[in-house]
C-alpha cells in the first residue's frame, strides 16, 4: 500500500517539476537563458533545442547572447525566436544573436502574474486528478479484497494529506514567482 502511495507521490512530484520549468520560461525583466528552453531550430532536418546548437551567455543583466556553433543556423534561430511568445526581437551581426530584454511595464507585469496564476491553477488541477486516480485505485483494491475498508479509509486520508502538501507547495511557488515579477 505504501508502494502505491509512493507511485502517486512521484507523479505529483513530476507535476511540480513541470510547473517549475514553466515558470523558468516566463520572462521576468532580467535576462534568463531558460526563456529559450522550449524553442527549437531546424538543425539538418531535426528540431533541436537552441541550447544544443550554440552557447547562450548573459553578458549584461538585460541581454542574452546566442552564439551558434554553425553560423548557418542564425536565420533559423532568429525565426524561431520571432515566432515564439517571448516578445523580444533578436538582432544579429552575422556571428551572434542578441536579445535585449526591455524593462517590464506595469501592464506587462500584471499579465505575467495572471499567466503565473493560470499555470499554477493548471498544476493544482493536475494534482487533484492524480488524487482522484489514486483514490479510485484504492477503491478498486478494496473491492477486489486486496485491502480492508479501514486501510481504504487510511489511504484516502494519506492521499488527501499528500494532495494538500503539494497544493500548498504550488501556492508558495506562485507567490514567489509573482513577487519576483512585481519586484523587478
Amino acid at each position: 500500500m505504501k508502494e502505491e502511495l509512493n507511485k502517486y507521490e512521484a507523479k505529483m512530484d513530476k507535476t511540480i517539476v513541470t510547473l517549475k520549468e514553466d515558470f523558468n520560461t516566463i520572462r521576468a525583466g532580467r535576462a534568463n537563458p531558460h526563456v529559450l528552453d522550449k524553442l527549437t531550430v531546424d538543425y539538418y532536418g531535426t528540431q533541436t533545442p537552441i541550447a544544443q546548437v550554440g552557447n547562450i551567455t548573459v553578458p549584461e543583466a538585460r541581454m542574452l547572447q546566442i552564439q551558434p556553433w554553425d553560423s548557418s543556423l542564425i536565420k533559423g534561430i532568429e525565426k524561431s525566436i520571432n515566432e515564439s511568445d517571448i516578445g523580444i526581437n533578436p538582432s544579429n551581426d552575422g556571428k551572434v544573436i542578441r536579445l535585449i530584454f526591455p524593462d517590464l511595464t506595469e501592464e506587462r507585469r500584471k499579465e505575467l502574474t495572471k499567466e503565473i496564476k493560470k499555470k499554477g491553477e493548471n498544476a493544482k488541477v493536475a494534482i487533484r486528478n492524480i488524487r482522484r486516480e489514486a483514490i479510485d485505485a484504492f477503491k478498486k483494491m478494496e473491492k477486489g479484497n486486496e485491502i480492508t475498508e479501514d486501510e481504504l479509509s487510511n489511504a484516502e486520508v494519506d492521499v488527501q494529506k499528500l494532495t494538500d502538501r503539494f497544493v500548498e507547495d504550488i501556492d508558495k511557488q506562485i507567490d514567489t514567482k509573482s513577487k519576483e515579477i512585481l519586484s523587478v
